[in-house]
């Protein structure tokens, strides 16, 4: 595998592909910003002998790739945050077209309201999750200091997981196609878990009973 992609992964601008990735998958989710995190942590893994085979000496960095992933990851939901709430009404017009989107923006102010915004970190690894959170909390002018400390920790969260599973899978598996797919496998599975839970309907309020 390193060998097809060894002059990318080699180089330091890998890190600028990746962040730049990440930054506008917000906007555009079918960019493959996943992919490239986990073949770039996969080429990382090799480097430091956890995989065998013959490796470039130019691999990249565990821990300076998660800090770019993650770094980007919160700067594109900031992006996504500002122009909803600055273009509130329009948003809340595409928005309430969707049934789900609606439920999911919902959920969202519910949880932010109460102080609990894990929700905000489970959508980071759904498909579309994490522009639905970012658009929504934005259109539902949301503070800053509720959505931020969130979004940083899913960035951060969804930045060690990928690079996390491209550097297992070459450990298990070799720095092989097959070790790029299994990890690419493990992040679609846990992508749609979280796409059920963001999906799901919020359980309705109980009432207390008459006396």
């Amino acid at each position: 595998m390193l060998e097809s992609v060894g002059p990318l992964t080699g180089s330091p601008w890998i890190y600028a592909l990746v962040g730049v990735s990440v930054l506008f998958d917000v906007f555009l989710p079918v960019l493959p910003s996943g992919v490239l995190v986990i073949t770039a942590a996969t080429a990382a893994a090799a480097g430091t002998g956890a995989a065998t085979g013959q490796v470039p000496h130019d691999v990249p960095d565990i821990l300076v790739l998660i800090l770019c992933a993650a770094t980007a990851s919160v700067l594109g939901d900031l992006c996504a945050f500002r122009l909803a709430r600055r273009g509130g009404p329009r948003f809340d017009r595409a928005i309430a077209r969707s049934r789900r989107l609606t439920s999911a923006q919902a959920r969202l102010g519910s949880a932010l309201a109460r102080g609990g915004g894990a929700l905000v970190v489970i959508a980071r690894f759904a498909p579309a999750g994490r522009s639905i959170v970012s658009l929504g909390a934005g259109a539902a002018q949301r503070r800053i200091r509720e959505f931020l400390p969130w979004s940083a920790l899913a960035g951060v969260a969804w930045a060690a997981y990928s690079v996390g599973l491209g550097y297992m899978g070459a450990q298990w598996l070799g720095a092989t196609w097959l070790g790029a797919g299994f990890s690419l496998l493990a992040l679609f599975a846990a992508g749609a878990g979280a796409a059920y839970v963001v999906r799901r309907p919020a359980p309705a309020a109980s009432t207390p009973a008459a006396s």
